[in-house]
């Protein structure tokens, strides 16, 4: 181990103890609230360009799996912890925490008080910073924290699409799924695969008529990376797909369809990162508790961040009228939204919840009950 520091672009820096690969790295600074799932958070796409600092204290007790992988890589640009460790013994584990992360180049900072970075974050938002070995200078450090760009604006979905189709299971004779790859998880796919659906992941860039003409049952729309209102190449997209088949939309997805519509999002003052947010479905009464991911949100019918009450209500769109299903008990922001006059709805949480919780997984069945 040797000395080094997070640096906040307000100035803010933690000192800890670097556990990884001895580089620096910079990216928004944002936190995560679960207590498993590390190697899940890190490989998941939605994470591109960004530092995590994980909440639970202890990290990496049970090592690194293939099977844990959201993606082919990490995407994450580095780890905050209060407590790395790395057991390579632990059940299951084919390796340690910290020696993968310095293997795939990435750096960890350990024995940082997690507790007062996660309040700093959480009362001033989510935030540049970087991570740096302690003979860094802090005015070096400044600027290439300030010389980071912001994540509003950010097209980061590019960087994370593959650059060909990949059809999985073509002789299946299940639906056809054809998804635009904005940084899909490994784990929805195959929650879709279990279920008997042909999945077919199509780069991005991907016009709506290549789309159509793989003659789709519905198209899904992935979570992934980024700023939705930079997006407005996919956003036009989907725009020519409402009405022709089934839309749905994950995260990243749900807000890009909400736009296609003419809806609008914000950015959040720090985001939900966690797989402990309760989420109100507002049809059955049920609470479920998820698994989130994003930092940007679907406004209201007149503009509003969060909706103060618990009824269905209603937006008008350039498609009819669409109708919210599902709302965030935290903060009340919007959790999804049914599309009443075309084939379409949305959730803005991870049902397929990789590791867990597995309180959501039904939406996958109910998605495929209504392409089927």
């Amino acid at each position: 181990m040797s000395a080094a520091y997070l640096l906040l672009e307000d100035g803010t820096r933690f000192d800890g103890d670097s556990v990884a690969a001895p580089v620096a790295a910079t990216g928004e600074v944002v936190f995560n609230t679960s207590m498993s799932g590390y190697q899940e958070s890190v490989t998941d796409p939605s994470y591109h360009g960004q530092i995590i600092v994980f909440t639970y204290p202890l990290i990496g007790n049970y090592g690194v799996s293939a099977d844990a992988m959201e993606s082919d890589r990490i995407h994450a640009r580095a780890v905050i912890m209060r407590e790395g460790v790395n057991r390579e013994d632990a059940p299951g584990a084919e390796g340690g925490w910290l020696t993968w992360l310095s293997d795939c180049g990435i750096p960890a900072l350990s024995g940082v008080d997690t507790r007062a970075l996660v309040r700093h974050i959480r009362d001033k938002g989510a935030m540049r910073g970087g991570l740096f070995p302690a003979e860094t200078p802090e005015g070096e450090a400044r600027e290439r924290v300030m010389a980071e760009p912001r994540m509003d604006g950010q097209d980061l979905a590019r960087e994370v699409t593959p650059a060909e189709p990949i059809i999985l299971d073509p002789d299946n004779p299940g639906p056809r799924i054809v998804a635009i790859d904005t940084g899909i998880k490994t784990s929805i796919v195959r929650n879709l695969r279990e279920r008997g659906a042909r999945v077919e992941l199509h780069p991005c860039h991907t016009s709506a008529e290549d789309l159509l003409a793989r003659e789709p049952d519905a198209v899904f729309l992935a979570n992934g990376p980024g700023d939705p209102a930079a997006l407005d190449h996919i956003v036009e997209t989907v725009r020519e797909l409402v009405g022709r088949t089934p839309v749905w939309g994950i995260c990243l997805g749900h807000q890009l369809l909400c736009r296609a519509v003419g809806l609008e999002t914000f950015k959040l003052p720090f985001g939900h990162r966690g797989a402990n947010h309760p989420v109100k479905d507002l049809e059955t009464g049920r609470i479920d508790i998820t698994s989130q991911n994003h930092g940007f949100a679907v406004l209201g019918p007149d503009g509003e961040q969060t909706i103060d009450t618990d009824e269905a209500i209603r937006w008008d769109t350039d498609f009819g009228a669409a109708e919210l299903s599902l709302l965030n008990l935290y903060d009340r922001t919007v959790e999804g939204l049914n599309l009443l006059d075309v084939p379409g709805s949305t959730v803005q949480y991870h049902p397929e919840a990789g590791p867990g919780p597995h309180d959501s997984l039904y939406l996958f069945d109910r998605f495929l009950e209504r392409v089927g």
